[in-house]
């Protein structure tokens, strides 16, 4: 009879890679919805949402992006420094 293989684990930084590789992946869906999200906004009745707020929301939200994203690649950076990397793409 056979026996039951254990559980599989992944071991801590291999399982933290590939989830900010994930998050690196997922961060452009995220900013398209953040930035169709103006189009759904409404003004006062019988008038368009003024540009100048829309302004005041896409400009933080750019940069909040281009932060996240940058943390994002110093890390699997780092840690493809450290040798976290073997055998990943």
């Amino acid at each position: 009879m056979r026996e039951t293989p254990g559980p599989v684990f992944l071991e801590r930084r291999t399982y933290r890679r590939r989830r900010m590789a994930d998050a690196a992946r997922m961060l452009p869906i995220l900013g398209g919805a953040l930035f169709l999200l103006p189009l759904l906004w409404e003004g006062k009745p019988g008038e368009p949402v003024r540009t100048s707020m829309v302004m005041f929301y896409l400009f933080p939200v750019w940069f909040l992006l281009a932060l996240t994203s940058v943390l994002i690649s110093r890390h699997l950076r780092s840690d493809t420094d450290n040798g976290g990397g073997h055998g990943d793409h």
